[in-house]
């Protein structure tokens, strides 16, 4: 009998004190994997899944925190990065509005230069200016620039070659395209063997006087040859074949307005 009077007051005074931190320990725990959780999904179902599991896991019944209150947070902060993203959207869309704004501005501009200059020298027979959706386009004809059947500049305009290109050094951020056209009159010399060769060698040498410039960017810069193929009037008559026969300067567009690109508003000089 006194042996197990002993070992029940043995157990009477057992320390239980660790229990209080382990269990805290563990509830911590459990708050913790539930705001993680949360925190890295909107999943409402399976935020709801996972709480009960843990609850089950540990008797807590609803856990420390009330499900619902958890969902909220993480739709909240989805809703934060929704609208975070619609602003950098409406930012970004701004900024291609405003870049569309003074890309018309400084063709327009440019436009006007060269427009005062072919009044200022009498030049509005051989020289015209476009502006459209895609270009600013310089068209200049080839009795401006060479002689018949000839690829060589004429002494006397390369003046206009350099007023042209001290223009477009304003500008430097726009992609230019140089042109060659002619008629379709066979070529007849020994120089040429087709239109073919003799547009190429024009857009060429017209555009390494551009080039001569030094503050122009030679890496934006390209020829193109159209030969006979791209006529703008008839080669049934004299008047027809000398608009056919002509360079182009192409200054392109970097951007177009997708709203209402048929509506570019375009100032007259």
């Amino acid at each position: 009998m006194s042996k197990k009077r002993k070992h029940d007051e043995h157990d009477e005074h057992m320390d239980e004190s660790w229990l209080i931190p382990y269990a805290d320990l563990m509830t911590l725990l459990l708050a913790l994997f539930i705001v993680l959780y949360a925190a890295s999904s909107v999943d409402a179902k399976k935020f709801e899944e996972m709480s009960q599991a843990f609850s089950i896991a540990f008797n807590r019944g609803n856990g420390l925190l009330e499900s619902s209150s958890m969902v909220t947070t993480g739709q909240q902060m989805t809703n934060q990065n929704k609208l975070k993203n619609m602003k950098d959207g409406d930012q970004q869309e701004m900024t291609r509005e405003q870049l569309v704004k003074k890309e018309q501005e400084d063709l327009e501009k440019l436009k006007k230069q060269l427009d005062q200059y072919i009044d200022k020298n009498g030049l509005s027979s051989d020289l015209e200016t476009k502006l459209n959706q895609t270009q600013l386009l310089i068209t200049i004809s080839d009795n401006a620039l060479f002689s018949s059947g000839s690829a060589a500049v004429k002494q006397e305009s390369r003046k206009l070659a350099v007023a042209i290109a001290n223009m477009l050094q304003q500008y430097p951020d726009y992609n230019i395209i140089v042109a060659g056209h002619t008629d379709n009159q066979p070529i007849s010399n020994t120089e040429f063997e087709s239109n073919w060769e003799l547009s190429s060698k024009r857009a060429i040498r017209f555009m390494n006087i551009l080039l001569v410039n030094p503050n122009i960017d030679r890496q934006r810069f390209s020829a193109i040859a159209y030969g006979e193929y791209q006529p703008v009037d008839t080669n049934a008559t004299t008047e027809g074949r000398a608009k056919n026969r002509r360079v182009e300067v192409s200054i392109m567009r970097n951007y177009v307005s997708l709203d209402n690109t048929d509506n570019i508003s375009v100032q007259n000089p």
